[in-house]
């Protein structure tokens, strides 16, 4: 593209948003309940990880994510670390996950002094890719008596983890029926895809558990926190005991059972989150809505904007476009934040991290690929 288009394409951007004042890549909305429910927080002097809002958001999440359980944590990191724990991801075993991710999905796992395995993704969607995780588990894994062994670094493989990137949908059913064949439970990291669904199925929901993130610029936000979702009651009760020092329940005796964790979501922000949830299914259609006009646009513009995949609904998180080229995409990284419209690049691939770099990883060319050409663009729910 030339300089001048690229320009127009800002100037297009920002009249989407019909304002001449900085534009956020995602600001929250509250224009609900949000101050009446935090001030009956106060007024409770329940405040922290005990009281009823984080029971209700619990409550209300499970239904609206079509789980049988949640559980509330300060954060996604923390409900991502729990879910590792849970499904027996320990010392010097292996997750297999993408290198296109946040950096949250990798650092869990090493929480737990365990290691990613890094697999390319899909282009249609950004997460995982089935057809090369199956090449992976056929070429390069064998079963032992010790469990599936990656041949190439001699580690067990403990747990799968896709992410659901930008909120479009990975595979998940292929993901979960090929890791079924090899015994390797799966873990969603659908920290940015509330709202999305994939086969009537909403994203997080699939699996063995999911994982939720509410930071300030989720979808829905409490300020900080997250949620794990699952079906299994055994799991829930667990992932609810560890997140919560492994206290013994008893009136007054303060009983732990064994090394846990403080990961449990106060009050004040699950009664942020209610007052989120009552308001999300609008949230979701004007954030679709705002995808269909990008599309709209783009399509003139001969631009490659990342829409919902077969078979999915996305919530469109982040909108995202793909340029030509790595210097049309510096060009515009250039412009648009210099005339105050944000936008930024995908994430550094993890492999490419210095603490992930020595980590085994197959072909991730489609990765490497999108890396040099994606932006992010403005994506805030405009009411």
């Amino acid at each position: 593209m030339q300089k001048c288009d690229l320009e127009s394409l800002v100037s297009d951007i920002r009249a989407v948003f019909d304002t001449q004042d900085f534009i956020p890549l995602h600001a929250p909305v509250f224009s609900g309940n949000e101050k009446k429910y935090v001030l009956d927080t106060i007024d409770s002097t329940f405040v922290s990880s005990v009281g009823d809002y984080v029971t209700r958001f619990e409550s209300d999440f499970a239904a609206y994510v079509g789980s049988r359980y949640a559980v509330a944590t300060m954060n996604g990191t923390s409900a991502l670390h729990i879910a590792l724990v849970l499904a027996g991801v320990d010392a010097d075993s292996e997750v297999i996950t993408q290198s296109l991710t946040f950096v949250a999905t990798c650092n869990a796992i090493r929480y737990c002094s365990a290691y990613p395995t890094f697999i390319d993704v899909s282009k249609d969607n950004l997460g995982l890719c089935p057809e090369k995780l199956k090449t992976f588990l056929e070429s390069s894994t064998k079963q032992t008596t010790d469990g599936l062994i990656n041949t190439q670094t001699g580690r067990v493989i403990k747990a799968c983890l896709p992410m659901h990137t930008f909120g479009h949908p990975a595979q998940i059913d292929a993901i979960c029926a090929i890791c079924a064949d090899y015994g390797i439970p799966v873990i969603e990291d659908a920290a940015e895809a509330l709202g999305s669904r994939y086969n009537d199925k909403h994203c997080g929901s699939v699996s063995t558990m999911g994982v939720f993130s509410f930071n300030g610029n989720k979808i829905l936000t409490t300020g900080g926190g997250g949620m794990l979702v699952t079906d299994n009651e055994a799991l829930a009760k667990k992932a609810k005991h560890i997140s919560t020092t492994a206290k013994v329940p008893h009136a007054w005796n303060y009983d732990h059972d064994q090394v846990a964790f403080n990961y449990r979501m106060p009050n004040l922000n699950a009664a942020l989150g209610c007052a989120q949830l009552e308001q999300l299914p609008v949230f979701i259609e004007k954030k679709r809505q705002l995808a269909s006009r990008y599309k709209e646009l783009f399509e003139t513009k001969e631009l490659s904007f990342l829409s919902e995949p077969a078979q999915a609904r996305s919530n469109y998180w982040l909108n995202a476009l793909l340029f030509k080229t790595q210097d049309e995409r510096d060009i515009f990284l250039t412009m648009s934040n210099e005339q105050k419209v944000m936008t930024r690049p995908v994430w550094t691939l993890m492999h490419k991290l210095p603490m992930f770099k020595s980590c085994y990883r197959a072909d991730v060319s489609v990765s490497e690929d999108i890396e040099t050409r994606l932006v992010n663009i403005p994506s805030s729910v405009i009411l």
